[in-house]
């Protein structure tokens, strides 16, 4: 049985640390809170990796920064 969670949890999470992350930082911290086997959905997809959600924040914009450091895009985050 796959652990169901939604990308929010994870804006959630970045915004709690007050940290910037790179991929494999925020994959990790993903892994440590939700546990390797979860899978991830939006407002809009469903059933994705760790990976493939954190590819999908980034082409909706999401996140500002690069690759060496990103954090959330508070413009770019739906309030509901």
């Amino acid at each position: 049985m796959n652990n169901q969670i939604h990308g929010h949890d994870v804006l959630d999470l970045m915004t709690a640390s007050g940290e910037s992350f790179t991929r494999a930082k925020l994959a990790s911290a993903m892994d440590a809170k939700f546990g390797p086997a979860a899978h991830y959905n939006t407002c809009s997809v469903a059933n994705l990796t760790a990976s493939e959600l954190i590819d999908f924040f980034i082409a909706r914009g999401k996140f500002q920064g690069n690759e060496s450091g990103f954090s959330i895009n508070p413009e770019r985050v739906c309030q509901h």
